[in-house]
């Protein structure tokens, strides 16, 4: 390495803005420098080593350094790293339309290209609401307004963040957004009154349909993250309450957008979280996996029906005014183009389903820590729940004691992170069943080591 560790801090401090990231305590600390990765492990400057337990923020599916990903890397910046998509094509793109076509649910044909799942939801929300204009901008004039679920997240942009439903996250920009219109969220380990979940569902389900019913002819479309809330701290959704949420917006003549960022690509258990419920959205947003986290790459598919609205003579104005300058980038496409071969050829989603039974069975140990309130888990993501007091469900007020347990694992060899007072673990897809194991027991030994500290001090 050319540089040593302290010179690195130094300008990572002085130079560095760090997303989600307070940066006064940040300055304080002592930052990790990631410098390299090899399968499920990173490492940093000074060669410790470390499982990557949130799969680089939930992106990496077959671990680091994959030397057939480097080759398809290596074969496309040998031809072309980038042209432009407005007005020519290129080969990746193409190829990587036509398999996305292909692996998607139901009539998903048609594929818009973007660099991040923020923007994916943005041209999805511009899409839906452009798509209501062009079929009849007199008849259709008020479908303006979304639909999303209380502690919903779905990106950082101003259209993404109208949609987000996370207080902490977005009210300081509530002066610059849109108006959406909140539903009730499945959150059932926090919703009083309801002795199962499946009541629950239900309650959210009728709330759904109240508003569908006042105020469906002005909801261009509703937005969802199918089966989990990621930002939300890894909300599952009761079984078949996606596929209710799609019923009603076939019968109240509402766009469904899945937001499929976070979950899609095997990390669920299925290449896409929709399948499990046999359900087909109107438009749908990737990211994250589509590249085995190698390169930014994102996509909104739509249908054909909503791609035909905007197909016009040029004087009709119609056309999708949206672009990027690396849309449909050459480099990104290649790569995810052989993401999904290797998704393929290594039966990953098989692999996925049978470690998501594993996962399971280590993740209850966690059960016998007094202060773990809650685990959720749908295939290889989870989020542990940490309580004050597991009969009320209180929380720390200290929101130390979140980040020291997260401190610990790191000591300890795994990288994690928290959301709010939830532990998110959320394991790179190719990891194995032993690695599986390690991670929860850094994570029990970690927050049974930080409690008792808390509570002693």
């Amino acid at each position: 390495m050319p540089y040593q560790k302290a010179e690195l801090e130094k300008w990572d401090k002085e130079y560095v803005w760090h997303p989600f990231t307070q940066m006064k305590a940040y300055r304080q600390s002592n930052p990790l420098i990631i410098e390299r990765g090899e399968g499920s492990y990173l490492y940093d400057v000074e060669g410790n080593k470390y499982l990557d337990g949130y799969a680089s923020l939930w992106v990496n599916v077959h671990g680091h350094n994959d030397p057939e990903l480097n080759t398809a890397l290596h074969i496309q910046v040998e031809r072309l790293a980038h042209s432009t998509l407005l007005g020519s094509a290129n080969v990746p793109s193409i190829l990587l339309a036509k398999k996305l076509a292909e692996i998607t649910p139901g009539s998903l044909s048609k594929v818009f290209y973007s660099d991040t799942g923020s923007a994916a939801v943005e041209i999805a929300l511009k899409i839906a609401y452009q798509y209501w204009q062009n079929l009849d901008s007199v008849k259709y004039k008020n479908k303006s307004k979304f639909i999303s679920l209380n502690e919903a997240y779905h990106g950082d942009t101003i259209g993404a963040v109208s949609v987000g439903g996370m207080d902490l996250f977005h009210r300081i920009f509530k002066p610059l957004l849109f108006e959406r219109i909140p539903a009730p969220s499945p959150y059932t380990y926090r919703m009083e009154g309801f002795e199962t979940e499946e009541q629950a569902s239900a309650y959210c389900i009728h709330q759904l349909e109240k508003l569908l019913q006042n105020k469906g002819e002005e909801v261009a479309g509703l937005i969802i993250e199918p089966l989990v809330q990621g930002a939300a701290g890894i909300i599952t959704h009761p079984p078949g309450f996606l596929k209710q949420v799609e019923l009603l917006c076939k019968a109240y003549g509402v766009l469904l957008i899945c937001d499929e960022v976070a979950v899609g690509f095997g990390r669920t258990g299925t290449l896409f979280a929709c399948e499990q419920e046999d359900v087909v959205p109107d438009i749908m947003c990737v990211g994250k996996g589509i590249t085995g986290g190698y390169m930014p790459l994102a996509a909104t598919l739509t249908s054909e029906k909503i791609f035909n609205a905007f197909l016009a003579h040029p004087d009709e104005n119609k056309t999708f005014f949206h672009g990027h300058t690396y849309t449909g980038n050459q480099l990104a496409c290649a790569v995810a183009l052989k993401n999904i071969e290797l998704i393929e050829e290594r039966e990953l989603i098989h692999s996925v389903k049978e470690k998501e039974k594993v996962f399971k069975r280590y993740l209850l140990k966690l059960y016998e820590l007094p202060n773990v309130g809650d685990i959720r888990q749908r295939g290889l993501m989870a989020g542990i729940e940490i309580v004050k007091d597991r009969q009320t469900k209180s929380i720390f007020g200290d929101k130390k004691v979140m980040g020291d347990i997260i401190l610990a694992a790191r000591q300890k060899g795994l990288i994690i992170r928290e959301l709010g007072p939830v532990i998110t673990m959320m394991p790179i897809l190719s990891m194995t069943n032993e690695e599986l194991k390690t991670m929860v027991e850094i994570v029990y030994e970690s927050i049974k080591e930080v409690i008792a500290r808390h509570t002693v001090s």
